[in-house]
């Protein structure tokens, strides 16, 4: 299957660049220029994925990713921002918008490529462990759907990111266990991807927003000084 990515860039010579060496790398690419051009080419179907320039026209890429987590089709969307701004807290901000990894400008193609790469391979599904149950959590790798549990009240859909739902399924296959951020760099985001440690606390307080309405994210549990673990009985109740 040929993967389809659309940039949305309103430097037509940058949005041109990143197509033509996707395009080498045998993807299909499709641009626009500013977000509401982009809204309207994904209404009939979704792109694998969306590489998202931070300043746009009229709406900046950091709201529109936000916009595109709270849109119950979208939320699963793979996002890959591209900013000129290179301070911590703005790649911090720009992850807690909703987007999976960034690459700051200027950037060489050949990384912006092995980014898009290591991207799309962590949307496939992990070795296929069955149902999975820890504490309410229940994941089912075959619906992709994550449920809450809980005794004497219907059970209530969660809905999650792609590197949310990919944190949780390797928590619940490995409960009670520590894991340092190191380990879920290479667990979840793959060994041959290059990005700071401190990109896992973004996505575990994305994780933990998204189980904190049904009371779920308790079970995240932060080990200080060492990295998170899910468990069975939190330790605060």
């Amino acid at each position: 299957m040929t993967h389809r990515i659309l940039v949305v860039e309103d430097e037509p010579s940058i949005a041109e660049l990143i197509a033509i060496n996707l395009t080498h790398a045998g993807y299909q690419v499709e641009k626009a220029l500013q977000t509401e051009v982009a809204m309207n080419m994904m209404r009939d179907e979704l792109p694998s994925l969306l590489i998202l320039d931070w300043m746009l026209p009229g709406k900046s890429g950091v709201q529109f990713a936000r916009e595109l987590r709270a849109n119950e089709r979208t939320r699963g969307l793979p996002i890959l921002m591209l900013t000129a701004k290179s301070e911590e807290s703005d790649k911090v901000l720009g992850l807690d918008s909703g987007a999976d990894d960034f690459v700051t400008k200027p950037f060489s193609p050949k990384e912006l490529v092995a980014r898009v790469k290591a991207l799309l391979r962590r949307q496939a599904p992990m070795a296929d462990t069955g149902p999975l149950s820890v504490g309410p959590l229940r994941l089912d790798p075959g619906s992709h759907r994550v449920l809450a549990v809980w005794p004497n009240v219907d059970p209530k859909p969660i809905l999650l990111g792609p590197t949310e739902y990919r944190l949780l399924q390797f928590f619940m296959t490995n409960p009670e266990r520590v894991h340092s951020r190191a380990s879920l760099l290479d667990q979840v985001w793959g060994s041959d991807v290059y990005i700071e440690e401190r990109t896992v606390d973004v996505h575990i307080k994305r994780l933990r927003a998204a189980l904190a309405p049904m009371d779920c994210d308790r079970f995240i549990e932060t080990v200080r000084g060492s990295g998170y673990r899910i468990t069975k009985v939190p330790t605060e109740i």
